[in-house]
This record gives structure tokens, C-alpha cells and sequence, in this order.
């Protein structure tokens, strides 16, 4: 790996190209494979200055993980125009773009550091706004907030879930997995709302 020319920037310049190179890498390759002397390498600093901003690779992780979660989270506005159907392709279009353009990242956040009770938090976080989203967003009809908003978040777990595995062995197209996705949440609302998806507000 060719060294990038070292430059002087400010701290937080510093910190953000950081994340941006880390992001480069753990997008590009293996959790495991990551190292934080490419890191160093990619960025033209030490190894000691990088330690500074991330002590270690799990630290310089959790912070490209958090500022993605928080770009994909403001990309994801729902129309409130649009029937509920759209409203979740389009939701879904955006996780399934970020998916596979950081395969190894979110592969690495839900397998290998499953159990990192920071990620974790971060992952109850996005799908909690998600959730909120979805239930603010005028489609899901006039059942009661906490059984729709109780079948909705379970909903996003299963979406999760799906994703993963999806990543590590697509066995269906991606068409494929937002239908199965749009059609499992509208027949997990069916029995709230009696009706198909065109009464929970589509047009």
C-alpha cells in the first residue's frame, strides 16, 4: 500500500479524514483484515497519531459505523405523499443500497462484533427512529399505535436479519427481497387493520 504524502490539517479535519479512510477500508475488506498501520499508511501519519484519535481498531470502527448509521438514517425520508407501499420500496431501496456498498462493514457489525454492546445500541437506535418514521408517516391506518408500532419494529428486526443473510448468500434476487419484505409487514398488519395494504393509506 503506497503511502499518502503527509499534509498538516486541523484535528477534527483530521479526525474526518480518518473515518472517511477507515470507512474505505472496512467497505472494501474483511473486519479481520483491516489493519490500523494501512490505516496510518492510506492517511500519511504515524502510527502513534492515529492511536490518538482510536485507540485501537474496534474504537476507529464503531465511529465509521456510528456516522454511517446516522447518514443512512437522514437519507431515508419517508414521502408522506406516498402510499405505505412505496413509502417502504423506497425505505428499503436506500438500506439495500448501503448494504451492499458496505457488505463487509455490516457484515462485521452484525457477525463478528454481534455481541459489542456499543454497535448494538447504535442498531436499536436506527430502528427505533425507523419505526417512529413509519408510524408518523400517515399510512398505517387506525389501529392502535403500540400493536402496529410493536409489529413494525419486530418487522425491522426481520428486515435485518434478512438482509445479513442475504449478503452472505443471496438466494434471491434483490426485487426479490424487497417484495418479500413489503409483503411480510403488510400480512403482519392485516389482522390490525382488517383490510389490505390499500386501507393502510395507500392511494
Amino acid at each position: 500500500m503506497t503511502p499518502s504524502p503527509r499534509q498538516r490539517l486541523a484535528p477534527e479535519d483530521r479526525r474526518r479524514q480518518l473515518l472517511d479512510i477507515g470507512a474505505q477500508l472496512f467497505a472494501e475488506q474483511p473486519y479481520d483484515e483491516v489493519r490500523m498501520d494501512h490505516v496510518a499508511a492510506r492517511a500519511g501519519v504515524s502510527r502513534a497519531l492515529l492511536y490518538r484519535y482510536f485507540p485501537n481498531k474496534r474504537d476507529l470502527f464503531t465511529a465509521v459505523y456510528r456516522q454511517a448509521t446516522d447518514r443512512l438514517i437522514d437519507t431515508v425520508r419517508l414521502d408522506p405523499a406516498a402510499g405505505l407501499e412505496q413509502q417502504l420500496r423506497d425505505g428499503l431501496d436506500a438500506h439495500f443500497d448501503y448494504f451492499t456498498a458496505n457488505r463487509h462493514a455490516v457484515l462485521a457489525a452484525n457477525r463478528v462484533l454481534a455481541g459489542d454492546a456499543t454497535i448494538q445500541a447504535m442498531m436499536a437506535d436506527e430502528l427505533e427512529v425507523m419505526c417512529e418514521r413509519l408510524l408518523d408517516g400517515g399510512t398505517l391506518g387506525d389501529a392502535p399505535r403500540e400493536a402496529v408500532g410493536a409489529v413494525v419494529m419486530s418487522w425491522l428486526v426481520f428486515v435485518r436479519v434478512l438482509c445479513v443473510e442475504w449478503l452472505q448468500q443471496p438466494a434471491f434476487t434483490r426485487e426479490e427481497l424487497r417484495e418479500i419484505c413489503v409483503g411480510s409487514l403488510l400480512g403482519a398488519l392485516r389482522p390490525l387493520t382488517g383490510e389490505s395494504g390499500r386501507a393502510l393509506g395507500d392511494p
